[in-house]
Formats: C-alpha cells, structure tokens, sequence
C-alpha cells in the first residue's frame, strides 16, 4: 500500500492505492476518511488497482471552502487523470456513494460501474426523509458553536451514539476548518441528484448494498434497487455484526467487478 498526492484545482488532495489491474475508486462517508473504505476493499487488491482517496475536505485532504457535489466529482476526474485511469468502478459508502453516483451521471464515460452502500439521498424532488432532516438539523447548533468551541463543540454528537473512543482517535489529525465545511455541506440537505428520473438513467452496471439504520434508510435502497435499470442488490440488513456485514461487502464487490464491471 503506498499514499500519494494529487491536485485537485488548487488544493492538494490524498489517495491511498493498492494492486495493480484495473481500477477501483472508493469514496468515504461524511466525517470519515480513506480508511473507512478499506475493510470493504482492500482485499481486492490481488486483482485489481485499489484507490481510497481521502474527500477533499477529510482527512488529510485539507480545505475550508464550501463543498459541492460537482467539485467532488470534479476530484474523482482529477483522481483518474493523475493515476492514468481512462475508467475506472465508482463506488462510495454513505456521504461518498452520492458522489460516487454523481460522478456516474456526469461522466458515465469514464464509469466503468458504479457502486452504492449505504445511500442517503433521494434526490432533490423528493428530498430527507422526515428522520433525516432532524439528524441534519441537529448538526445547525453544533455548527454556531464550532468557530469558537472548535472540533469540541462535535463531542456531545459522538457522546450520544456511543462512540467517543473514535472521536478522540480522530480528532487527533484532524484538521477543524475542514471538518466543519463538510458538516456545513451534510447539514445543507444538497442532493447529489435531481430525481427518479436521473436514477432511472444510469446505465452502467451498479451494484447495491442498502443502509439499515434511520440515516441510510432501507427504503433510500429499495428506491434505488427499484428505479436503477442495471442494479445488483446484496440485502445485509441482518448481517449480525459490522465485521461480518463488511467482509460480506468485500466478497459482493469483488464478484460484481469479476462479473459485471471490470472483465
């Protein structure tokens, strides 16, 4: 495994790559970075060339601007044109399968297949789930505080859902005035689509692994298995623990690639 550095308009954006053969993009969730991909990835770097890069605005990819869907994807584009990929499978968990998806709408040239866990977002024309749109709320509060309180004013957030061992490992290399643009960019409610319309006209091969949890709701997955024409679905709603759900994650991507997208 070996880390890098690419631009991205400007601002210098990281990757982590594994593997050689043909390329695999996989994009993390809000809050997160590259890291949260690997458990679902990294063994395919046997076959094939595995990329995680760290969101601009995550990670070590450090930038306060405001966030858009199309900057995001615009990083993906610069991605492939730095490691010499003319294709690659697109596939993002939470936060990153909406760029992920994005990217496929936008250069579905280049998108040799597109890979969803976990999705949010029902598009614009149908927006937040009533659930959703009081987790995101939630975040406004939060936000007033963090220019005086910084990366702090996020604990009590972690506190509540049990994971503050995590927010202390994180807070670590975090960087405060990224962490808050990408909360500013969740909290916003931006969809990364338009409509069923724009589901309904991916045509590459997709492969789906729908959320189970009140964020990523089941019914955000049954839409996409319902209205995406090319859509594998691997249901793991009652895989009995995160371990077990990722390695179940890995093995469904690498037979989709094997299958679908990359023979």
């Amino acid at each position: 495994m070996q880390d890098f550095w690419y631009d991205g308009d400007g601002v210098q954006l990281y990757a982590v790559e594994q593997g050689h053969g043909p390329t695999i993009i996989m994009l993390h969730g809000g809050g997160g970075d590259h890291r949260a991909c690997l458990p679902v990835v990294a063994q395919l770097g046997t076959r094939y060339r595995v990329i995680t890069p760290d969101l601009r605005s995550s990670g070590k990819s450090w930038c306060a601007n405001p966030l858009a869907w199309d900057r995001l994807t615009d990083d993906v584009g610069a991605l492939m044109d730095h490691v010499g990929a003319a294709r690659a499978v697109v596939g993002g968990i939470s936060l990153g399968a909406g760029a992920a998806l994005r990217f496929a709408l936008r250069c579905p040239d280049r998108t040799a297949g597109l890979i969803v866990v976990a999705p949010v977002y029902r598009g614009k024309e149908l927006g937040f789930t009533e659930r959703q749109a009081a987790t995101f709320a939630s975040l406004l509060p939060i936000l007033a505080r963090a220019a005086d309180e910084g990366v702090e004013a996020f604990r009590p957030l972690y506190r509540e859902r049990g994971m503050e061992t995590h927010f202390e490992t994180m807070t670590g290399s975090l960087d405060v005035p990224s962490y808050i643009a990408t909360n500013q960019f969740m909290a916003s409610g931006a969809q990364p689509f338009a409509s069923v319309a724009d589901l309904e006209s991916i045509a590459v091969p997709t492969l789906l692994v729908p959320g189970n949890d009140s964020v990523h709701a089941p019914e955000i997955g049954a839409l996409y298995a319902a209205k995406t024409p090319r859509c594998t679905t691997i249901e793991l709603s009652r895989s009995p623990d995160y371990d077990r759900r990722n390695a179940a994650i890995a093995a469904a991507i690498g037979d989709f690639c094997d299958r679908n997208a990359l023979r």
